[in-house]
């Protein structure tokens, strides 16, 4: 298995519903796959049992699992992460000492720069490496078991960016060679992490329903993306535009995301969220008061948009206020939970100085 065959050994970090549905997808696209499993256990099954995806590609596959990063970076010319944003530090820490040059690094998906972290960290340890950025995932999935996942969605394009920025290009067809095609260039890491909307479309849908998910009520979240949170998704929408116009960086709306991703044909978001509850029926809204909606894009999204905000001097008070609401209702002062922030230096940073690292 060679790239010269087109074939490559993929290592994959995490082993959650975007990891588990990424390994089945290049397996059965017939790539190597490795999973490790960070916080301990998360592949033993798979050591016996292969992997099961349903959906929108079933299949039935084995794949290798590592006992630890370092067998994870030994096994492997690619790396995939593939888990919350709130373990991206860790993990890269973990794996840094075991990193090869000319080794790439595709972060799944990227947020609060965390990509810009290893880059950096790596470069200060000699490694030559390449670390690519998606703003958002490949595929969207749920995690059924340890060996099971129901893969719902094969995003039909997807945006990559790569740190060298020279490398975009090699990021962009190594990207191809593993998903298939849909991928597009993105300017700047920091392009990526901006474009990702989850958190603006996350956190209204959780704040506004925290009590459907206090009391794990089962709601469908698109129908409950109903005209008043469609309001809110979209002044925070307006504020995730206006910080990346400060840096140069030109966003489409929120409405365009959905339409690239989901073919969906409506002008305003309201009418995507019916059209998409009409097609799909779900997916279900969280359950569990420790959701990623809240977890993963309270502080590494919308206090991200936050901490730039004020790098660049553009208001934001509508994700302010969102952030303050979780904040409240969890008791966690969630802009407190971001650890790149600090590492990154961001808070004595200036739009030309990030810019310039990029």
């Amino acid at each position: 298995m060679t790239a010269a065959d087109g074939l490559r050994r993929v290592g994959i970090a995490g082993t959650g519903a975007i990891a588990l549905a990424s390994a089945a997808w290049l397996r059965q696209a017939g790539h190597g796959v490795t999973l490790w499993s960070p916080g301990g256990q998360g592949a033993e099954a798979l050591r016996t049992q292969p992997l099961e995806a349903g959906g929108v590609q079933p299949c039935r596959v084995t794949v290798g699992v590592a006992d630890d990063a370092a067998q994870l970076c030994h096994s492997a010319d690619v790396l995939l992460l593939a888990l919350p944003v709130n373990g991206h530090r860790r993990v890269m820490d973990a794996l840094l000492p075991f990193l090869r040059d000319g080794q790439t690094v595709i972060v799944s998906s990227m947020a609060s720069l965390s990509s810009l972290y290893l880059h950096e960290s790596a470069r200060r340890a000699g490694k030559q490496v390449t670390v690519a950025s998606f703003g958002t995932t490949v595929l969207t999935a749920r995690r059924e078991s340890g060996t099971q996942v129901k893969v719902m969605t094969r995003r039909k394009a997807v945006g990559v960016s790569a740190l060298p920025g020279a490398n975009v290009a090699k990021a962009v067809a190594l990207c191809t060679a593993l998903f298939g095609d849909g991928f597009f260039p993105q300017d700047s890491v920091l392009a990526s992490a901006l474009a990702n909307v989850n958190p603006q479309s996350h956190g209204p849908l959780a704040v506004f329903n925290w009590t459907r998910i206090e009391r794990a009520e089962n709601w469908p979240q698109y129908h409950c993306m109903t005209p008043g949170v469609s309001r809110a998704i979209e002044a925070l929408d307006l504020e995730r535009r206006a910080v990346a116009q400060a840096f140069g960086i030109a966003l489409g709306p929120i409405e365009e995301h959905f339409a690239r991703s989901f073919g969906t044909a409506s002008a305003r978001l309201e009418d995507i969220a019916a059209e998409l509850h009409a097609k799909r029926g779900g997916p279900p809204g969280p359950v569990r008061t420790d959701t990623r909606y809240v977890t993963e894009d309270m502080p590494y999204g919308l206090a991200f948009v936050e901490a730039l905000g004020q790098i660049a001097g553009v208001p934001t008070p509508a994700t302010r206020t969102i952030v303050d609401a979780a904040s409240l209702v969890n008791g966690i002062d969630f802009r407190a939970q971001n650890d790149l922030l600090a590492p990154l230096g961001l808070s004595n940073e200036t739009v030309e100085g990030l810019l310039a690292r990029l």
